[in-house]
């Protein structure tokens, strides 16, 4: 295996897309010892062709169960949905907005926030909860991956109480920058210091399935495949 010299971030993006998919990426992770990457199974994608690959700008959100009084000592006690607005507005070209920390009572993220995402031009939203306005979402081909729809509304529930910050997501840590990758199978987190080995591995690794395939259509047996290419 051959490290290639650091890509950019478009060509980066285009590669996962194009060429590869986030089980034989998530294989090679496993590989190199990074084993908790992938996001829980019920994030999933709103429609199934939907792909993503950006850099994750994590969002954090926190349950609320008060309209804020007079004796609310918190900054954002009195602000409907906290710095979310602040935080949709900071996304960057290419980025994931990806938000987690909340219970599941309600949507964290619409239509409106999905058509001022894509006039930023970012990559996609990864929500570990629900999202609403589906059809708008949809309709615009904004990739969202969430755990499902409900129309339940964040303003008087939830608020965004941090971004550009470290979270996690049972157990899966999601640093600013970090490469996500997303598909009908599932949303991978790619730490920015493993990515370049973990492409190149994952390009090998495709392209010898390529090769087992032709050879098991050829008549050759699985476990003769996998004495062969060390892949099955």
């Amino acid at each position: 295996m051959q490290i290639q010299a650091p890509r950019g971030d478009d060509e980066t993006f285009k590669l996962l897309k194009e060429e590869l998919f986030t089980a034989v990426v998530g294989d090679v992770l496993d590989a190199m010892g990074r084993r908790r990457q992938f996001l829980p199974a019920g994030i999933a994608p709103l429609q199934p062709g939907m792909k993503l690959a950006g850099r994750a700008m994590p969002v954090l959100e926190a349950d609320v169960f008060d309209d804020g009084t007079a004796q609310s000592a918190g900054p954002l006690a009195r602000k409907p949905f906290g710095i979310m607005l602040e935080a949709l507005d900071d996304l960057k070209p290419g980025e994931v907005y990806v938000a987690s920390g909340s219970s599941f009572r309600y949507a964290l993220w619409g239509g409106l926030m999905s058509t001022r995402a894509t006039h930023l031009h970012a990559a996609g939203a990864v929500l570990n909860g629900y999202v609403r306005d589906a059809s708008e979402i949809e309709r615009l081909g904004f990739p969202t991956f969430c755990r499902g729809v409900y129309a339940q509304d964040q303003g008087v529930r939830g608020k965004v109480i941090d971004f550009r910050t470290a979270i996690e997501v049972e157990g899966v840590r999601v640093a600013p920058g970090d490469l996500v990758f997303g598909d009908r199978e599932g949303v991978l987190i790619i730490p920015r210091e493993a990515e370049e080995e973990a492409l190149a591995r994952a390009l090998e690794k495709a392209r010898t399935e390529d090769k087992v395939a032709a050879a098991i259509r050829g008549g050759m047996s699985a476990c003769e495949a996998l004495a062969t290419f060390g892949v099955m």
